[in-house]
C-alpha cells in the first residue's frame, strides 16, 4: 500500500463534512428561501390588488338608466295610491 491510499479515508470524512455545511447555515438558507417566497407572494398580491382597484366602473348604459327611471316612476305611483287609499 502507498501513503495516498491510506490517507484517503480520513480525508474523505473531512471533505464530506465541509461539503454538507453547518446545520445553522442550512437553516439560514431555508429561512432566506422562505422569506424570498413570502416577499414575492406579497408583491404579487399588492400588484393584483392595485390592478383590481384601478379598473373604472363602466358608464351606465341607456337601458339601465331607463329601467331605473321606470322603477322610480312605479314607486311614486305606488306611494300616491297608498296616500289616496289612506285618505
Amino acid at each position: 500500500m502507498t501513503q495516498e491510499t491510506s490517507t484517503q479515508p480520513t480525508g474523505n470524512g473531512a471533505a464530506e463534512q465541509t461539503r454538507r455545511g453547518s446545520p445553522v447555515g442550512r437553516t439560514l438558507m431555508w429561512v432566506g428561501i422562505g422569506l424570498g417566497i413570502a416577499g414575492l407572494s406579497a408583491a404579487v398580491g399588492v400588484v393584483a390588488l392595485r390592478v383590481a382597484l384601478r379598473r373604472d366602473l363602466p358608464a351606465p348604459d341607456e337601458t339601465a338608466e331607463r329601467i331605473q327611471a321606470l322603477i322610480d316612476e312605479a314607486n311614486r305611483l305606488i306611494k300616491t295610491l297608498d296616500e289616496k287609499k289612506q285618505s
